[in-house]
C-alpha cells in the first residue's frame, strides 16, 4: 500500500508541475483550494497556482476557502464601510440610548434604522451568505453556514419587529456582529498570506532584466523572453536569472535563500548555478539550462504550493472535528432557543441566545488551526533546503524508529578525494608527483582524475601540459609530460606489465582507500591514495539520531570491508553490504516486517523502489536535482544533518497542529455553554461579545502557528 500510495502521490505532483491549469490533487483526492493564497499577484510564468475550476469535494474548512472569491483588502474595505454605517445604527438603537442615558428620536427613525441595518446585512454579510450557499451546495455545512444562519435569523426577526411584531430589535447587535466577523476574517486572511510571504519572496528572487549574449553582442531582455541554451552575463552583485552552467569566470555565489546553506559557495567553470542565487564579486558567463518552468526555483514553488494544498491525516481530523462542531452548534442553538422559549422567556431573548451560540461556536479557529501550520511549515522548510512532497509522510517522521542511509553521496561525498600523496623516490616532491599526475589526468573523465584535479586546484599549483594521452581501460592513463613518459595507474598495470608491485605503506587502509601509482620514466615515483570522503556532518547526524532513539543502518553495494569501516567510523547500529540496487527495496521491507517505522535516505535514482517502499522516503537533492520522483521529502543540501533537522521540525509541526486543535476545540467546550446561558442570570454573553471571543480564539491560533521555527 505504501508503495502504491507513494507512486500515486508523486506522479500526481509531477503532473501538476507540467500543467499549471489543473488543480493539484491532494493525496486524498481533494482540490487544493487554498494553496494559491497570496500568490495571485505574481505575473510570473508557470509560478501561479491556479484554483480549481470546480470543487467537487470540499473540506470542512470551506469557510476558510470561501475567501477564494474575496480579496483580503475587500474584507477590510467592507469592514470600514460597515463600521461607518454602524455609528448611526448605534445612535438610533433604543437600548444603546438607554445605556448611555440620552434620547434621539424622530418620525420614521425605525425605518431609517431598518434601511441602514439592511445595508450592513446585505453588503457586510454578503461573503457569509454566498459562503453558506456554496457550503450547502457541496452538502458540507461549515463556518459560513453558522454565521449566515445567525445573522439572517437576527435580521429577519428585527425586520418583523419594525413591521409590528412585539419585541426588541437586534439591529445594533447585528451591525456590530458583522463588523467583528469582517475584521476577524481580514485578520485571519492576513495571517494566511503572511504564511506565504517567504514563498512570495522566492518568486521575487529573480531579476526582471537579463543580459544575453547573442551574435557577439550583449543585449538586455526581459526574464520572460529568456530561453534554455541562451548565454547570459551575470555582473558582480546581480541575481542569477535562471539555472545554468558557468562557461567563463568564477565567483562566490550566495544560495542561502534557496538551499539554507549560509556560506557563499565558490563556483568556477562547469559549475552549476541556481536561478535566484546572488552573485558575488566575480563576473560570470553562464549557459542557461533551466529557464521559466524548468527552473529549480519554479519546481520548489510548485512543490511548496502542492504540499500546502495537500491534506495530511491531522488536517483531515481537524476537518472532521469542524464538521461535527457545525452540526453540534446548529443543534445546540435550536435546542437553546426551544428551552428558553418554553421556560417562559420572550422570543427576542430566546433568539438572542440562539444567535450567540451559533456565532460563538463558529469553527473558525479550527478552520485556521491546521492550514496555517501547514502553510508556514512547508514554506519554512523550503527556504531551509527541506522540500516536502508528501505531508502525511512528513508528519509520520515523528514516529521513525530506523533510518537506512545509502552510503555513496549521502553519508559520503560521492567523489574520490585525494587522501595522501606518498613519494617513492627522493627525486620528486609531493607537489611534483601531483603535478605530473594532473598533467595526464586532465584529459580523463574518471572520478580519480576529478579527485587529482580538485587537489591541484586546492594547492594552487600550475597545471602542466601533456601530449600523447592514452586511456588504458580498467588500468589507468598515460602520456608525455616535460619530455618524460608518465603513467598514472592502479595495481592492475603492474600485473599487465609483469612488473613488481611497489610496497604500499602499512598505514594505508586498502579496505577503504583506492591506491593509484604515478610512474615517471617507467620508474615508480609516488603513490596517491583516494577515498570517498565521509561528510563532515555525518557522525554528528548519527549521534543526534541515536539521542532521539532512532537506529541507523548503512546500505551499500560496496564490499563488507568498506561497509564495516564506514559504519564503525560513524558509530552506526549496523550495515548491509553487497546490496544490488533492485535488492534495496527488499531490505527496507525486511525492517518493516519486524515492526520498524523506516525512513530510507538515498539519491533517488537507483534507490527509487526503496524510497517508495519506506514509510518516509528522503531523497538527497545534490543542488538542483530536485525532481526525485518517488521521495516524500527532498534534502537540497545533501547534508545528513538535514535528516535530523527534518525529523525535529516534523515533530515541532505536529506539536503546533495538536496545540491549535486542542485550543480550538477546548475554546468551544467552554464557549458554547456560556453562549447558551448556563450562568443566567449571573452572566450573559452578548452576540457581539461572542463574536469578539471567536475572533480572539482565531487570532491566538494564528499567532501560535506563526511561532513555528526551524531549529
Amino acid at each position: 500500500m505504501q508503495d502504491e500510495h507513494s507512486h500515486q502521490g508523486h506522479h500526481e505532483h509531477h503532473d501538476h508541475q507540467h500543467s499549471s491549469h489543473r488543480p493539484d490533487p491532494a493525496p486524498d483526492g481533494k482540490s487544493s483550494a487554498h494553496a494559491g493564497h497570496g500568490h495571485a499577484g505574481h505575473d510570473h510564468a508557470a509560478m501561479t497556482n491556479e484554483k480549481s475550476a470546480h470543487h467537487k469535494q470540499h473540506d470542512s474548512t470551506s469557510g476558510h476557502d470561501e475567501h477564494a472569491g474575496h480579496h483580503t483588502e475587500g474584507f477590510l474595505q467592507r469592514f470600514w464601510i460597515c463600521l461607518a454605517v454602524t455609528i448611526p445604527v448605534l445612535l438610533l438603537s433604543h437600548m444603546i440610548q438607554e445605556w448611555l442615558g440620552f434620547t434621539f428620536t424622530f418620525a420614521g427613525d425605525k425605518y431609517v434604522l431598518l434601511a441602514l441595518s439592511s445595508f450592513i446585512f446585505f453588503y457586510g454579510g454578503w461573503p457569509f451568505l454566498v459562503g453558506m450557499i456554496r457550503e450547502l451546495k457541496w452538502k458540507n455545512p461549515g463556518m459560513m453556514t453558522l454565521v449566515a444562519v445567525a445573522i439572517t435569523t437576527a435580521y429577519l426577526y428585527s425586520v418583523a419587529v419594525v413591521l409590528g411584531l412585539r419585541g426588541m430589535d437586534f439591529f445594533w447587535e447585528l451591525a456590530t456582529l458583522i463588523d467583528i466577523m469582517l475584521l476577524g476574517h481580514w485578520l485571519e486572511m492576513k495571517s494566511q498570506m503572511a504564511a506565504s510571504r517567504a514563498l512570495e519572496s522566492l518568486v521575487a528572487l529573480l531579476p526582471a532584466v537579463v543580459h544575453v549574449e547573442r551574435n557577439g553582442q550583449v543585449t538586455d531582455i526581459s526574464l520572460q523572453d529568456l530561453q534554455n541554451k541562451d548565454v547570459i552575463l551575470i555582473k558582480p552583485g546581480e541575481k542569477v536569472p535562471a539555472d545554468g552552467i558557468i562557461l567563463e569566470g568564477s565567483s562566490d555565489v550566495n544560495e542561502s535563500m534557496l538551499t539554507g546553506e549560509s556560506v557563499p559557495v565558490n563556483k568556477g567553470k562547469d559549475a552549476k548555478v541556481i536561478g535566484g542565487a546572488v552573485n558575488g564579486d566575480g563576473a560570470l558567463k553562464v549557459q542557461v539550462t533551466g529557464a521559466g518552468k524548468d527552473s529549480y526555483l519554479n519546481k520548489v514553488i510548485n512543490m511548496v504550493q502542492s504540499a500546502q494544498g495537500a491534506k495530511s491525516n491531522t488536517q483531515n481530523l481537524a476537518n472532521k472535528v469542524a464538521k461535527w462542531l457545525t452540526i453540534i452548534s446548529i443543534s445546540v442553538g435550536v435546542v437553546t432557543f426551544i428551552v428558553w422559549l418554553t421556560a417562559g422567556h420572550e422570543l427576542s431573548f430566546a433568539l438572542e441566545r440562539m444567535v450567540t451560540v451559533m456565532v460563538t461556536s463558529c469553527p473558525h479557529a479550527l478552520g485556521v488551526a491546521i492550514p496555517l501550520v501547514v502553510a508556514i511549515s512547508t514554506t519554512l522548510s523550503a527556504v531551509h533546503g527541506l522540500l516536502i512532497r508528501n505531508r502525511t509522510a512528513f508528519e509520520n517522521a515523528r514516529k521513525l524508529t530506523t533510518i537506512i542511509f545509502d552510503k555513496t553521496g549521502t553519508l559520503t561525498k560521492g567523489s574520490h578525494e585525494v587522501q595522501r600523496i606518498i613519494p617513492l623516490s627522493p627525486q620528486y616532491s609531493e607537489d611534483e608527483i601531483l603535478q605530473y599526475a594532473a598533467a595526464i589526468q586532465q584529459n580523463s573523465e574518471h572520478h580519480i582524475a576529478h579527485g587529482v584535479m580538485k587537489k591541484l586546484k586546492e594547492k594552487n599549483l600550475a597545471l602542466w601540459s601533456s601530449t600523447d594521452f592514452r586511456y588504458m581501460q580498467g588500468i589507468g592513463v598515460t602520456g608525455n609530460v616535460n619530455g618524460k613518459s608518465v603513467v598514472a595507474a592502479g595495481p592492475n598495470y603492474f600485473k599487465q606489465q609483469n612488473i613488481v608491485l611497489p610496497d604500499i605503506p602499512e598505514d594505508v587502509d586498502q579496505s577503504t582507500d583506492t591506491v593509484n601509482f604515478v610512474l615517471i620514466g617507467d620508474v615508480p615515483a609516488g603513490i596517491i591514495t583516494f577515498a570517498d570522503a565521509i561528510r563532515e556532518t555525518a557522525a554528528e547526524a548519527i549521534a543526534d539520531l541515536r539521542a532521539m532513539g532512532i537506529k541507523s543502518f548503512l546500505l551499500t553495494g560496496d564490499n563488507e570491508k568498506v561497509a564495516a569501516a564506514v559504519a564503525r567510523k560513524l558509530n552506526m547500529d549496523g550495515y548491509l553490504a553487497n546490496v544490488l540496487p533492485h535488492e534495496k527495496q527488499q531490505k527496507v521491507k525486511e525492517f518493516q516486517d519486524k515492526g520498524e517505522v523506516v525512513a530510507m535516505t538515498g539519491d533517488g535514482v537507483n534507490d527509487a523502489p526503496a524510497l517508495a517502499m519506506a514509510d518516509v522516503g528522503i531523497a538527497v537533492g545534490s543542488g538542483t536535482d530536485v525532481a526525485a520522483e518517488t521521495a516524500d521529502i527532498i534534502l537540497v543540501n545533501s547534508d545528513p544533518k538535514d535528516v535530523v533537522q527534518m525529523i525535529s521540525f516534523g515533530k515541532a509541526t505536529y506539536r503546533k497542529m495538536i496545540q491549535n486543535l486542542a485550543w480550538a476545540v477546548g475554546y468551544n467546550v467552554i464557549a458554547i455553554p456560556l453562549a447558551a446561558g448556563v450562568l443566567y442570570p449571573n452572566f450573559m454573553l452578548s452576540p457581539a461579545m461572542g463574536a469578539v471571543l471567536m475572533s480572539l480564539s482565531t487570532i491566538i491560533v494564528a499567532i501560535n502557528a506563526k511561532l513555528l521555527k526551524v531549529k
